[in-house]
């Protein structure tokens, strides 16, 4: 009895240290990617702001301002074509639904980046084609998709690429602008139009459901 109680508590021992072995740890949740931004510059900011948000993965897009040195710039003072600034879009996504690759080809899609300081009937420095990039990596694909996108248009683009310094959000009566006011005149005329066409041909990323 005396030798089989030490063999009994021996065996207990290699038993606990094989169930810890074959136990194996909890592999953690996968931690989804953080939300990035992206700025441009394509005419209006209600137009840019309506035209993003329909894309699935768009969290949300803000008018502003962006480009100039002015800080802090209103409305009055960006339209009049003296801080620098142009009316920009800033869109937070979730790049593991869209991709700033795929942001990249919408902007091409949905303005005309052969006009100089114009798109349709808006026209000024405030209105140029821009696109304004926050780190080295989107420089490299902004400047590639540029010169991709030469090749689908027949006049040289005007699109400027250059580094973000401050997004100045636009005031609040801007933000929402085509949803709050879908019959203005600007929107139904300008806006509307640029959305059905969207809705018609296949985009460069999937839109989300019911507008």
């Amino acid at each position: 009895m005396r030798i089989l109680l030490p063999l009994i508590a021996l065996g207990l021992i290699f038993n606990t240290a094989a169930s810890f072995a074959e136990t194996k740890p909890a592999t953690p949740a996968t931690k989804p990617p953080a939300l990035q931004t992206a700025v441009f510059g394509m005419g209006c900011f209600w137009c840019s702001e309506a035209l993003y948000e329909r894309f699935r993965g768009v969290q949300v897009a803000v008018c502003g301002y962006a480009g100039g040195d002015k800080a802090n710039p209103s409305y009055e003072e960006v339209s009049s074509g003296t801080t620098g600034h142009a009316e920009v879009v800033q869109v937070t996504f979730d790049p593991s639904v869209i991709t700033y690759q795929q942001l990249l080809d919408i902007f091409w899609e949905v303005h005309d980046p052969t006009t100089l300081n114009r798109q349709g009937p808006d026209e000024g420095t405030q209105y140029r084609s821009l696109i304004l990039y926050a780190n080295d990596e989107q420089k490299r694909l902004a400047e590639a998709s540029k010169a991709a996108a030469q090749k689908k248009f027949s006049g040289p683009l005007t699109t400027e690429i250059s580094p973000l310094k401050t997004f100045y959000p636009a005031e609040d009566y801007h933000q929402s602008y085509f949803k709050k006011h879908p019959d203005a005149p600007y929107c139904y005329y300008v806006i509307g139009p640029k959305l059905q066409k969207l809705e018609k041909h296949t985009p460069a990323a999937p839109l989300k459901p019911n507008g």
